[in-house]
């Protein structure tokens, strides 16, 4: 994941690097791929002796931006989006970790701003559906690995949630920025090992407009 960092960030500065005259395509129906990483943690986290630490995960996806004229527009974007936390705690006097990965299917709906042809400011409400769940519990006694798909009522699989961001537009190269959180908890039972949490997590992408 760390050699993905640096690769985008490698191509970023190349990208920018390359002065030349861009035509203007704020008016212009644009969609393509992007991909990316997630840094992400939870907050308003319930569960006794429970305390998290951020974690890297992969984004991956698409998007399609409406314009509504020059300077306003929709973009909604479909993403595979991997969250989590790595978190630690105590069970009965036992210390224990764990890394939790979880992968959803997010879709935020975004009003558009576009002040200029380089670059576009988005906010708007974010959908998100839980695909599947992965945990990896540490303890001086134990390791444990356990990855499933939710039949479980106690686990909230479609959450409601906020974004916000900046697109920086280098034709035909999209860089974009993300802020994101969870409006609802995961439902959990908020006890030391299940905690109750809402995710969030800040975003870098870089897309390919058609």
């Amino acid at each position: 994941m760390k050699n993905s960092i640096i690769l985008l960030i490698a191509i970023l500065v190349s990208v920018t690097s390359i002065n030349y005259a861009q035509e203007d395509t704020r008016d212009e129906l644009r969609i393509g791929p992007k991909i990316g990483v997630n840094y992400a943690n939870v907050y308003d986290s319930k569960g006794q002796d429970f305390e998290a630490d951020p974690k890297l995960g992969m984004a991956l996806g698409g998007f399609v931006a409406i314009p509504l004229g020059t300077l306003v527009g929709i973009q909604t974007e479909l993403l595979y989006s991997q969250k989590g936390f790595r978190g630690s705690g105590n069970i009965l006097g036992l210390n224990y970790e764990v890394t939790r990965t979880t992968s959803y299917l997010d879709v935020p709906v975004y009003f558009a701003l576009k002040p200029s042809r380089y670059f576009t400011f988005v906010a708007g409400p974010q959908f998100s559906y839980l695909v599947s769940r992965k945990d990896v519990f540490n303890s001086s006694t134990t390791t444990i690995e356990q990855e499933q798909e939710f039949e479980n009522d106690n686990i909230r699989k479609n959450t409601l949630g906020a974004s916000m961001g900046i697109d920086f537009n280098l034709n035909p190269i999209v860089i974009g920025a993300r802020t994101n959180w969870d409006l609802q908890e995961n439902n959990g039972d908020g006890t030391s090992s299940t905690p109750r949490y809402k995710n969030q997590w800040i975003q870098l992408t870089m897309g390919f407009v058609f």
